[in-house]
């Protein structure tokens, strides 16, 4: 009777969370429940990135942020669009005032400014916006049909969501040129060639490897994880000197937690380290 009515709670928070977004599907997944999981929820428009589903994103993600148990966290979509694009239709009319006073898609960067590791987990179709989504992830894992371009100019504009920056940072100025000039597409064998994806899985066991490897990330200390996803996003932004000074003050700064004594104390005596994210 109890592990009826434990799973019975469990099913019953998932709701309440699901029930909470009009756009998008959360829920905590893996063995300990330590990996939060976002599943963009517009099929009907292939996962088209609308105002409200943005918001919703971002509403989620504080939710993770504040949340102790979560190490890691997934954002996918469905096998045929992980997000085709922006929602043109809620863009076509717009006009440059409105843009520019509105300060137009600034709430998007919001997955780029979360500090717990965020994995994208695409399948089919990551173009325009779906694809400036999944590059502000920490890492993109690709199903084997992924496409990933930046088709706006076809529709007489640019990317607006960090396109021609994070796409040029990934892949060099050539293939990005190429791909933001053309609106052409490229696939997952592609991408992982171009240094935009780092694995590429079948489409049915793309999701759980990518929760896997959210586990794995969420087993190791939260704080020190934080610290080495700074250090690392640092190297975009830093001159190498100045990213080498980061570094070691990052450095430095892991010997003053409990967890980087645990770590160390753990490999000597041979024993698994017990983390407490302190």
């Amino acid at each position: 009777i109890f592990i009826l009515e434990l799973n019975m709670y469990f099913a019953k928070s998932i709701f309440r969370c699901r029930g909470q977004y009009e756009y998008i599907l959360v829920e905590k997944r893996g063995e300990q429940s330590n990996v939060g999981f976002i599943q963009l929820n517009r099929p009907k428009a292939l996962n088209a990135l609308c105002d409200g589903l943005m918001l919703e994103m971002e509403r989620a993600l504080d939710a993770f942020e504040a949340d102790a148990d979560v190490g890691a966290i997934v954002i996918t979509g469905s096998e045929r669009a992980f997000a085709a694009g922006a929602d043109i239709k809620e863009m076509q009319n717009r006009t440059f005032q409105e843009c520019y006073g509105g300060n137009f898609l600034v709430h998007w960067n919001r997955v780029s400014t979360v500090k717990k590791p965020v994995i994208a987990a695409v399948n089919g179709f990551a173009l325009g916006g779906g694809c400036e989504l999944a590059m502000m992830c920490d890492i993109i894992y690709a199903g084997e049909k992924a496409q990933f371009g930046q088709p706006e100019i076809l529709l007489g504009t640019i990317p607006g969501a960090g396109g021609t920056q994070r796409l040029t940072r990934a892949v060099g100025k050539s293939l990005a040129m190429e791909l933001v000039l053309t609106g052409d597409r490229i696939n997952a064998q592609e991408a992982k060639q171009s240094g935009l994806v780092s694995k590429i899985y079948p489409v049915d066991q793309l999701v759980s490897e990518a929760v896997k490897c959210g586990e794995k990330i969420a087993a190791n200390s939260k704080l020190i994880s934080t610290m080495a996803k700074e250090a690392v996003n640092a190297a975009f932004e830093l001159t190498l000197a100045e990213g080498n000074r980061l570094e070691k003050r990052l450095f430095h700064a892991t010997f003053a937690t409990d967890d980087r004594k645990e770590g160390m104390t753990a490999f000597v005596e041979k024993r698994k380290a017990h983390f407490k994210d302190k």
